[in-house]
């Protein structure tokens, strides 16, 4: 299950390639764009209705443009402390949605996916993204 986590996660890392303007997001905020932990995606988190949605809008390499657009996070919703669960990271590799927890940490934002139980999970730290991002088109 990790390594399927993983390589979720690392598919999501593949979507920056261009700058195209992004709006400032608040430091606490876990809306915005976000810079996977290979620094091979970029992924736009952004409301959907009283939750979080997230699209890779960002692919480093342009072999895996097929992948832009792609909704990678859905349906994560607030809970106490600052954090958003309850909702799903999807694995293009695997065919695969797994539970998420994400917790914004100021410029960075930890994101756990698990299946089943958070004991059994694989958390990795996104950056914000700074300056400007050229975005794949869909």
């Amino acid at each position: 299950m990790n390594t399927q986590v993983k390589r979720l996660l690392q598919v999501a890392s593949l979507a920056l390639v261009s700058f195209a303007a992004v709006g400032p997001a608040s430091a606490g905020s876990a809306t915005g764009l976000w810079i996977d932990h290979t620094g091979r995606g970029g992924i736009e988190i952004s409301n959907c209705g009283a939750n979080l949605c997230g699209r890779l809008v960002w692919l480093k390499d342009e072999k895996n443009s097929k992948a832009c657009g792609t909704q990678i996070i859905g349906n994560v919703k607030p809970v106490a402390g600052g954090k958003w669960d309850g909702g799903w990271i999807y694995d293009p590799d695997q065919g695969a949605k797994y539970s998420v927890e994400i917790t914004p940490m100021g410029d960075k934002l930890k994101v756990m996916g698990y299946q089943g139980s958070k004991f059994l999970s694989e958390t990795m730290i996104w950056r914000r993204a700074s300056g400007e991002l050229k975005r794949c088109s869909a």
